[in-house]
């Protein structure tokens, strides 16, 4: 009796390759047309760019064994990820380090100095604040908080940073020195010939069997030995409680000749700029070489029901309904919930990886005594 793996993102792919190595058929599932879900990468046709379709997703991570697993799949290039942001008319560089600092400043700050002239303007009245800008304040200060931060938040999410928790921040790096790698992982980079061509690897084996354009139904979870789900964990059960609230994204392509803004990722932080970023797909494969470049603008909104989910909002109303979720989720048997959207957590990529590793070798040693969640003990 074979196993049902519901989606053909890297969660899906990840437990079906570990299950097929251990002698473990399963039946992959998936809705859209193409493996590798919101990493899906192809070629522009008009520019033979490589492009990520649903926004950029640079590798990394400190986890020597999910560095070696996806390594096994695909040739991965060194890439580091040097965002840029436009304030005003001037770039700066970010994440905000002490370039960014000694620029916006008009400073030529050493680093202790610095860190002495931040801790100055930082609010330090509240040692542990509960919201974003709160937490901002306390970090930063008023004049880099609603430089690079205060804009892009309300853009980025839809509400007032002073409604959003603290816990969103702590994502966000500050450096005393010059260093703009965004990432701080061991291990960074990107899959050669794009993530879709790795997941598409993955799930090349004998005991794979992939469905393409396959939606999947609950009621018929009955039928499959155990059913691993990545799709949106409410979507499960129609929805019945209610629907968990994600952003969503819009892309606004435009192409240009030779190099359009010099970096993969430029950030408009700015309230006025209606889109929260510009990304520029050829500076994700820099050992190529293209006369045009294709870029996208990036806009945030609420996500209906039609769209793409893209990043769970979890505020208290959110935590509740997400409880009740949980609650009517582990009531099932045969069922595991995986993914970002199955757990409803934001996770990157390497997160993703780990947990469908773990899941699936608790589903070898335990069998029908799996958890509801990946993220759960045995």
């Amino acid at each position: 009796m074979r196993v049902l793996v519901v989606g053909a993102g890297l969660s899906g792919a990840v437990i079906a390759r570990v299950l097929a190595e251990a002698g473990v058929a399963s039946t992959v599932l998936e809705a859209r047309d193409h493996v590798a879900g919101n990493c899906h990468t192809e070629r522009d046709a008009e520019t033979g760019v490589l492009v990520h379709l649903h926004g950029p997703h640079i590798f990394h991570t400190d986890d020597d064994e999910v560095w070696s697993f996806v390594n096994r799949f695909a040739r991965f290039r060194p890439f580091v990820n040097r965002v840029k942001a436009t304030v005003g008319a001037r770039v700066y560089s970010l994440p905000i380090n002490l370039h960014t600092i000694n620029q916006f400043f008009c400073k030529s700050f050493r680093p202790e100095e610095a860190r002495a002239f931040i801790a100055a303007q930082a609010d330090g009245g509240n040692a542990d604040p509960a919201s974003f800008e709160g937490e901002a304040l306390r970090l930063l200060g008023r004049p880099l908080y609603e430089a690079f931060l205060k804009g892009y938040t309300v853009k980025q999410w839809g509400m007032a940073p002073t409604d959003l928790p603290a816990s969103i921040l702590k994502r966000l790096p500050l450096r005393f020195n010059y260093d703009d790698n965004y990432f701080f992982h061991r291990h960074q980079g990107m899959p050669e010939a794009g993530y879709t061509a790795m997941v598409a690897a993955m799930l090349d084996h004998p005991l794979i069997e992939l469905r393409l354009a396959a939606p999947f139904r609950a009621q018929g979870a009955g039928a499959w030995r155990h059913v691993f789900y990545s799709g949106p964990l409410d979507g499960y059960f129609d929805h019945g409680l209610g629907r968990l609230r994600y952003r969503t994204l819009d892309f606004e392509r435009f192409t240009d000749l030779g190099d359009h803004q010099g970096c993969a990722v430029m950030n408009y932080p700015d309230a006025e700029v209606p889109f929260t970023r510009v990304t520029e797909h050829k500076h994700f494969a820099p050992w190529e070489e293209h006369a045009a470049t294709v870029c996208y603008r990036e806009y945030s909104r609420d996500c209906g029901p039609g769209d793409l989910p893209y990043y769970p909002i979890r505020l208290v109303a959110d935590q509740a309904l997400l409880a009740a979720y949980e609650a009517r989720a582990r009531e099932l048997r045969g069922v595991t919930f995986v993914g970002r959207l199955g757990t409803y957590r934001y996770l990157d990529m390497d997160q993703t990886i780990r947990e469908g590793l773990d899941a699936a070798r608790r589903f070898l040693r335990a069998g029908a005594a799996m958890p509801a969640f990946a993220a759960d003990g045995v």
